[in-house]
């Protein structure tokens, strides 16, 4: 018997929005809000504590501390001040794991600190930096094939991520949210597009640009309405394409 591929699919949960127990039911890795953007110590362990029942990895998912803006507007940091901000939430989320008896096995940054760190290489080495002084063994979720990702690479060990809900400029970042296509949230569009980027092993960008790239982790956002249901639409036709999904980090 032929072994199953293997992808990693992901959301952002512990946000104390949409249905984290639901999602985990479904996702192989749950990025847990660090209290910076969203959620705090109870939101962080009640999403651990399941995702440990649930055989889920864990990754700390660090962003601006602006509440407000839910971490989607840049906030102005030197490279030092990011650093700090990014341990200081990481160091959180490990504290909160280990209360919950499971273990962060990477970070991946939120929102607008993710973004950027993909566009310019410093904000990237500032996040990579953090990452490794708090525990040099985890490992650091990127954007494919971003200045960011090669830049962290040097660093250490980074994982690769596509979104399955998201639309692609012709430059391989991310539609700014609010630009037409930028969020996807019909199952059959995401199921189709998914198996198109797993078959080719490229992303189609908005301006029907190919675009090759690396995919260990495929991203589904758990705040968006219906993300359950596209959630079980995309593991249901995996598994019926031959992949197992399981997670990109132990």
């Amino acid at each position: 018997m032929t072994p199953a591929r293997r992808i990693d699919l992901n959301a952002d949960l512990g946000e104390e929005v949409g249905d984290d127990a639901a999602m985990l039911a479904l996702v192989s890795s749950a990025n847990v809000a660090c209290g910076g953007h969203a959620g705090g110590p109870e939101a962080m362990f009640a999403a651990m504590a399941e995702a440990k029942r649930r055989g889920v990895t864990v990754g700390a998912h660090p962003g601006y501390a602006d509440r407000a803006n839910f971490g989607r507007v840049v906030v102005p940091m030197s490279a030092g001040e990011v650093e700090r901000l990014v341990a200081a939430q990481v160091g959180a989320a490990m504290a909160v794991a280990a209360l919950a008896g499971h273990r962060v096995a990477y970070v991946k940054a939120h929102g607008a600190l993710y973004n950027l760190a993909a566009a310019e290489p410093e904000v990237a080495r500032a996040v990579a930096r953090a990452v490794r002084a708090v525990d040099a063994r985890l490992c650091l979720l990127c954007l494919s094939g971003s200045a960011g990702e090669r830049v962290s690479r040097e660093i250490l060990p980074v994982a690769a991520e596509v979104f399955a809900d998201r639309g692609y400029a012709a430059d391989g970042t991310l539609l700014l949210r609010g630009t037409p296509g930028a969020v996807i949230h019909d199952p059959a569009a995401v199921v189709a597009r998914v198996r198109g980027m797993l078959a080719q092993g490229a992303v189609t960008a908005a301006d029907g640009a190919r675009l090759p790239l690396a995919m260990d982790s495929l991203c589904l956002h758990g705040d968006t309405p219906g993300a359950v249901a596209l959630a079980r639409a995309l593991r249901g036709a995996l598994a019926a394409d031959g992949w197992a999904v399981a997670p990109f980090a132990a």
